[in-house]
């Protein structure tokens, strides 16, 4: 577990809890009990919504304190005199790269970050609304946090527009009940679509990440795909995991540990 000591990702993540709260407040108090209180939806709406929002809470929640990626620094300081010595590079090693600020050897794709002060394996970005990078052991969670951002927004828009186009017959309330319910409806609503316009953009651009397998840092590089040839799908279960799609969406699954514990520095240096 990880946690960045950085004042604007604490910011960023304190306020996405609290857009997610006021959300949940507004739809179960004012849009649910309000204008269901005698429908069979309403205790479907509360469950349906309210699991979203736990899923949504458990997947940030690992994409926040989980390791990223971090290569482990080296218990004794390194010589790299021999940096472009090819007697102690072989082949297998050309990719490897020097972090001068880490002051170790790196991985193919590990870049360093700035806020993290380490450098994270197949980083893509650092994301101050999970205040941890996106990197090869966390990125399945960011994606399925998006996902549920995403989901909640959607469905939030769809139960304000139901109860705006169906508003209750039988339902009596004063006026400034109903003034209370509009107006909390009408910022939900904009927080809806301002929140899912921003999630939607983020989630296209890392499936593009995943699918056409070339992180940010690398786009801004222009080093273009890492494998070109690789299979969509086979990149898609390197980043989900490797059990069957469909638990792919739950954030309760566990990576391939397998693949991800092989240690980061198995030669010498």
């Amino acid at each position: 577990m990880a946690f960045v000591k950085d004042p604007c990702g604490i910011v960023c993540v304190l306020v996405t809890y609290m857009a997610v709260l006021y959300a949940d407040y507004v739809v179960t108090h004012w849009i649910i009990l309000q204008t269901m209180p005698n429908s069979l939806w309403a205790p479907f709406h509360v469950v349906a919504f309210n699991t979203i929002v736990f899923l949504l809470a458990m997947a940030h929640l690992k994409a926040v304190l989980l390791d990223p990626g971090t290569v482990p620094l080296p218990q004794i300081r390194i010589d790299f005199s021999d940096l472009h010595s090819e007697k102690n590079f072989g082949h297998e090693r050309e990719e490897w790269t020097m972090c001068t600020r880490c002051e170790t050897y790196r991985p193919p794709r590990a870049h360093h970050c700035r806020i993290c002060k380490r450098c994270i394996r197949r980083m893509d970005h650092h994301c101050p609304w999970i205040n941890n990078c996106v990197g090869e052991r966390n990125q399945k969670y960011f994606l399925q946090f998006l996902m549920y951002v995403c989901a909640l927004a959607v469905y939030s828009v769809v139960l304000i527009v139901i109860s705006w186009v169906y508003p209750c017959e039988d339902c009596h309330t004063d006026v400034s009940q109903a003034q209370s319910r509009m107006m909390h409806s009408v910022l939900l609503l904009l927080e809806s679509a301002l929140f899912g316009l921003f999630v939607i953009a983020i989630m296209v651009d890392q499936m593009h990440a995943i699918l056409y397998d070339e992180t940010a840092v690398e786009a801004v590089q222009q080093k273009g795909p890492y494998r070109i040839h690789r299979p969509k799908m086979a990149l898609l279960a390197e980043v989900c995991g490797r059990g069957h799609p469909m638990m792919w969406m739950l954030p309760c699954t566990s990576l391939n540990r397998k693949h991800h514990d092989v240690p980061l520095l198995s030669h010498d240096v």
